[in-house]
């Protein structure tokens, strides 16, 4: 079935005979009165769009099972010389027939809701930016200069703004985008307070946070990405699923060439790694001494963009091991547990007993762990200074291209 926003067009394959039956409303009674008409041993394939989830919902009940077919591997539809929606309905019919349709993998109802929410989060935060950029374009254009303080948007930076010579007309824009902030702040901790009530006994994203530099909603951003971790069967697969693999070419007996990362997959899980790694980046460890590492001989663009990758893969390990990251805070991460209940709407503890997060609070306790997180990158230092890169030897070239022996 080819689906669209206000109808799907239906081509019935059966035994090697394609059938058009015809187009449908895209409504929740049009499905039905498909999926009624259909035997329980049918298989119905759509391709992933932006309404696909609740197609399948709504026909799954009736038929074996719904399969999405993942869109940008489906060539034989994008490089069709006749392409209409009869066309490619049968086109999908004949690849799932044949047993060659790409099938993406359909999550459940508690991850597609963290998903959604997670999407919309980034969507605000993004928002928030791009208003922020119009602000200081604005002080920007007449000559303002930065503001003295820390942020511009705080209690003192808002007052120092209040004090800036600029037009009447630019003083009402202002005004206007400082209003829809606060309206988009009051939405993010909406957002937070779901998107934590969702986490709270989640075990995996408890253990991401572990992890240097990955926070709340990093760690359910990537939670919601990935799903069940068993689908994926080694690191490089899910490093190829965030798009954080390079791109290769090759032919024939010639070399291989690498280029930029594919970029395939979650946009905005992807931007989330890689702001988790310029965290990462700032705090004493191993993933520090990584970053310093690349840094030189790379710069700290593409350090980053490997520092991510570098998660990915080690967030594969603690989530396939069950295990917690070995150069753990520990007064950090209860800090991050803590931050992630408040979040929620759990109440505050007050009295004379201490909790957990307490020592977060107490700067010896803090310089220890951070002393502990140094000598850890000292290692790994140690450990990768003898590493040198050396070209492939001449047997091997020569077994690699047989035209240059002799």
């Amino acid at each position: 079935m080819d689906i669209h926003r206000t109808f799907g067009e239906v081509v019935i394959w059966d035994s090697g005979v394609l059938r058009h039956a015809g187009r449908i409303d895209m409504t929740r009674t049009g499905l039905e009165g498909l999926g009624k008409g259909l035997k329980p041993t049918d298989e119905v394939v759509i391709e992933a769009t932006g309404n696909c989830m609740a197609v399948a919902r709504v026909l799954s009940p009736f038929v074996a099972r719904v399969v999405i077919a993942n869109p940008l591997q489906v060539k034989a539809i994008a490089h069709a010389h006749v392409k209409t929606d009869k066309v490619d309905a049968g086109t999908l019919a004949s690849l799932h027939a044949a047993g060659f349709l790409p099938e993406i993998w359909t999550p459940d109802v508690a991850t597609e809701r963290m998903r959604r929410l997670v999407a919309r989060r980034y969507q605000v935060v993004r928002h928030r930016t791009r208003i922020k950029n119009e602000v200081h374009s604005i002080l920007h254009a007449h000559l303002i200069p930065k503001c003295p303080h820390a942020d511009l948007f705080n209690k003192r930076g808002r007052e120092w703004l209040s004090r800036q010579p600029l037009p009447d007309d630019e003083r009402v824009a202002i005004d206007r985008h400082i209003r829809e902030l606060d309206r988009l702040e009051e939405d993010l901790v909406g957002l937070d307070r779901e998107i934590a009530q969702g986490s709270l006994e989640s075990s995996e994203v408890h253990r991401l946070l572990t992890i240097t530099g990955i926070n709340l909603a990093v760690a359910t951003g990537l939670m919601a990405a990935i799903g069940d971790i068993q689908r994926f069967k080694s690191p490089q697969k899910l490093v190829s699923y965030f798009g954080l693999n390079p791109r290769v070419r090759q032919s024939g007996l010639g070399a291989a060439h690498h280029g930029r990362i594919s970029k395939a997959g979650r946009s905005h899980a992807r931007a989330m790694l890689v702001e988790a790694a310029w965290a990462a980046a700032k705090a004493p460890g191993p993933l520090h001494a990584f970053f310093v590492r690349i840094r030189a001989t790379r710069g700290p663009q593409i350090a980053a963009v490997a520092l991510a990758r570098k998660l990915v893969v080690l967030c594969w390990h603690l989530l396939t091991k069950k295990e917690d990251y070995l150069w753990a805070r520990p007064a950090l991460i209860a800090n991050k547990r803590r931050t992630m209940e408040l979040q929620a709407g759990l109440p505050q503890k007050k009295g004379n007993r201490r909790g957990p997060a307490y020592a977060y609070n107490v700067k010896e306790l803090r310089d220890q762990e951070r002393a502990v997180a140094e000598q850890a990158e000292r290692t790994y230092e140690r450990f990768v200074e003898g590493w040198k890169s050396r070209r492939p030897k001449d047997r091997v070239r020569e077994r690699l291209n047989p035209t240059r022996l002799e």
